[in-house]
């Protein structure tokens, strides 16, 4: 059944892909190693959520996605037009090697986690609250301005944190040409998270999981679950679908009834 699943045909276009990994150990020759869950949430013209695939590989990496992504080609998935992922490095270029077209969005969220490692603890609440203005500006260029300011402040103190901003703005930037119903459900990995939360809610209570299949077989159990709730259309699709065959129109207009 699992292997039926994971091998349907999909979807010919998605309008939104989410991509994102979760961890878990499993026993391997003997020793216990930790392997990465890839985990894909798609969204459909129709605005329905799905989740195309679950595969079970080594810790996260570029190279696996691209894996990943070959795959969901291979099941009849021509088009993205946004993802929603992490900031992990080499990403962006998986992404771009099988869907060139597709618009990437790295999750503020992550952004905010990954960068503020770099920070002391008694820094930490106001440097949060300072790096709001940034993420939750009307306009791109009001983005900058923001940034530019949070700069001038911190950039002397934590030059790291600024930097990783700065190299990773092309894609954290990208949600914010679209309205507020769009940018609201990419800007961050929110949709495939609060998954992530279901699926722990039940394999939390196992230390460790004694093959792949044992661990692949609890998350498709769990997802099946997760799916028969997932019945409606993702919140004002009838706008946000509007939004996208403007943004997207050749690429969106022969697919709506």
């Amino acid at each position: 059944m699992i292997k039926e699943w994971q091998n349907r045909p999909l979807q010919s276009v998605y309008a939104v892909v989410f991509l994102d990994a979760i961890h878990f150990k499993v026993k391997q020759d003997g020793a216990i190693v930790n392997k990465a869950a890839y985990m894909v949430i798609g969204i459909d013209l129709d605005g329905h959520k799905d989740v195309l695939g679950i595969w079970i590989g080594e810790n996260e990496s570029a190279k696996f996605w691209l894996h990943v992504l070959n795959e969901l080609k291979n099941r009849g998935v021509q088009d993205i037009l946004i993802t929603s992922v992490d900031n992990l490095r080499g990403f962006t270029e998986a992404i771009s090697a099988c869907y060139p077209k597709t618009e990437i969005q790295k999750c503020v969220i992550h952004q905010i986690r990954n960068s503020i490692k770099y920070v002391s603890y008694k820094d930490l609440k106001k440097i949060t609250s300072e790096l709001k203005p940034i993420y939750k500006a009307p306009t791109e260029q009001a983005a900058l301005e923001e940034l530019e300011q949070f700069e001038q402040t911190w950039g002397s103190k934590y030059p790291l944190m600024v930097r990783s901003w700065r190299n990773n703005w092309d894609e954290i930037a990208t949600f914010f040409k679209y309205p507020p119903e769009i940018r609201k459900l990419i800007y961050t990995t929110n949709v495939i998270e609060s998954y992530h939360r279901q699926l722990r809610k039940v394999t939390k209570g196992k230390a460790m999981f004694p093959t792949d299949e044992a661990l692949l077989k609890m998350l498709y159990l769990v997802t099946m679950d997760v799916l028969r709730k997932w019945t409606g259309r993702v919140q004002n699709w009838g706008q946000i679908l509007l939004q996208l065959s403007v943004f997207f129109e050749d690429r969106v207009q022969p697919y709506i009834r």
